[in-house]
């Protein structure tokens, strides 16, 4: 118990650090499939935290609102992103479609847990009307990142 406390701790004070204690054990790679879905949670929940503490400013200036909510989950998806294909040594174009579309519908999956069936009733069409399409900018991301990444490793420089 002592150890998660400690653990807990160095989370809050120093992300990066856990983050990559998380992804890396020694020489070994992490389960790709434990890392790409705990990104994606990542990329899902710190976009709705944000929404939570921001929330007022829907009522107020809706606009501003919804400005907001698409820069802050590219810079996670950019993060993430980066994080994830710079572990790789080949196969960015593959890793980079696989990462958006997985991230994407875990986060439509995850909103419809919240949004249609949980505490924040929104009907399925209000929903599929102005949620996923913010969403689609998570593909796109990946999709270029694993493109770039792929292109420029067979360079030699």
């Amino acid at each position: 118990m002592r150890s998660c406390g400690k653990y807990l701790y160095r989370a809050i004070v120093d992300p990066g650090e856990i983050l990559g204690q998380i992804c890396w054990t020694g020489e070994r790679k992490m389960n790709m499939y434990l890392k790409v879905g705990l990104f994606g949670f990542f990329i899902w929940l710190i976009p709705f935290i944000v929404s939570i503490l921001i929330f007022p400013l829907r009522a107020m200036q809706r606009t501003l609102f919804e400005s907001i909510m698409p820069v802050v989950i590219a810079i996670w998806t950019v993060f993430f992103a980066v994080f994830y294909l710079l572990g790789l040594k080949s196969g960015f174009q593959k890793e980079g479609i696989v990462i958006g579309m997985a991230w994407f519908f875990m986060s439509i999956f995850l909103d419809l847990l919240i949004y249609v069936e949980g505490p924040i009733k929104m009907s399925l069409r209000d929903y599929a009307m102005d949620v996923p399409v913010t969403y689609l900018m998570i593909p796109t991301i990946t999709f270029g990142f694993g493109y770039l990444m792929e292109k420029y490793s067979s360079r030699s420089w």
